[in-house]
């Protein structure tokens, strides 16, 4: 079953590109009397969207395979209203409080894990060398944790050197960031011993998000002694996802991480959100497809892309890691 929750409460969000979204997530749960270990999906796109690509056919891969999976839908800043900042570091740090608060209408156990893509995957290693510093402005969640048992990064944005992702850091601190702000979110900089465990994926030849990204937290967490998995596959694109079939076709379920997406444009359609006339039209045509006055859920999807069969493994490595964190 696919639920929806807001995890802010009212008048605790603010952002000036939010147009009528709050960060949310969608869970899939076992409706049994099992407890299971939590696992939050972290979807990627740039700090610009969050893609559907990763959202609901990962969480069910991990609910097939026994876990209480939720999406989040996070903070992200599409047209460069204002730089994000902290804002979706927060949001994923309410989210684990939140499902942690909620352990018995959830029916998960202490075991929360992070699965996240691309810039999903800063934000979810963000979180893990972060958590300590990342407080919460409501003390009804004081009591809860927000340190994730462990964190899956597939093909992660880390760095803010040499080999950034830099489109991503522009919209996290802006075009004018500080050294200081690059430094805190140049994830390899930040590993500590109070990092938790990590499994790593990513492709050689991915051609969006260098591979030294994944190398250089790789070994931050060796010398800092963190346990880790780290997989390095030969070939494939940046933002495979699962990598099989469901993935090829573009059968994503319901996109409805792109609904801070969807607003904005209907805010620029309407003209409460006034846009020079080349920048609307650039924008209109890049998001055709999400129009909301024209979306058909049951429209057939585009194709994701090509598969890289030999990674569509990933997930089956993770659940095994995950599971050796318990022995």
């Amino acid at each position: 079953m696919n639920n929806i929750y807001t995890i802010w409460e009212d008048g605790e969000y603010q952002y000036a590109g939010a147009f009528g979204f709050t960060p949310n997530i969608h869970a899939y749960l076992h409706e049994d009397e099992n407890t299971r270990p939590a696992m939050i999906v972290v979807p990627g796109g740039g700090y610009r969207v969050v893609s559907p690509t990763e959202g609901e056919i990962v969480a069910k891969k991990f609910y097939e395979a026994g876990y209480q999976s939720f999406v989040l839908t996070y903070t992200t800043n599409l047209i460069g209203i204002a730089p994000l900042k902290l804002q979706p570091l927060h949001d994923l740090s309410r989210a684990v409080r939140f499902v942690r608060a909620n352990k018995e209408k959830f029916g998960v156990s202490e075991d929360l894990y992070l699965c996240g893509f691309s810039a999903g995957a800063h934000l979810a290693g963000s979180l893990a060398v972060h958590w300590q510093d990342t407080e919460d402005t409501n003390a009804k969640y004081h009591p809860f944790a927000n340190r994730p048992t462990g964190v899956i990064l597939s093909y992660p944005v880390i760095t803010a050197g040499k080999q950034a992702h830099r489109d991503s850091f522009v919209a996290l601190c802006g075009e004018n960031a500080t050294q200081e702000e690059l430094s805190y979110f140049s994830l390899e900089k930040q590993v500590t011993d109070q990092t938790p465990p990590m499994f790593l994926w990513q492709t050689v030849s991915d051609e969006l998000v260098p591979v030294e990204n994944s190398m250089l937290m790789m070994k931050a967490l060796k010398d800092a002694g963190i346990s880790f998995e780290y997989h390095l596959f030969p070939k494939g694109a940046h933002g495979l996802s699962l990598s099989d079939e469901v993935w090829e076709t573009g059968d994503l379920g319901d996109p409805y991480t792109m609904e801070q997406t969807m607003n904005i444009i209907y805010a620029v359609k309407s003209g409460a959100l006034p846009l020079p006339q080349e920048a609307k039209k650039q924008l209109l045509d890049a998001f055709a497809y999400m129009d909301p006055e024209n979306y058909d859920p049951d429209s057939p999807r585009p194709a994701s892309g090509v598969a890289a069969r030999e990674v569509a493994v990933w997930p089956d490595l993770a659940i095994s890691w995950m599971k050796s964190q318990n022995n």
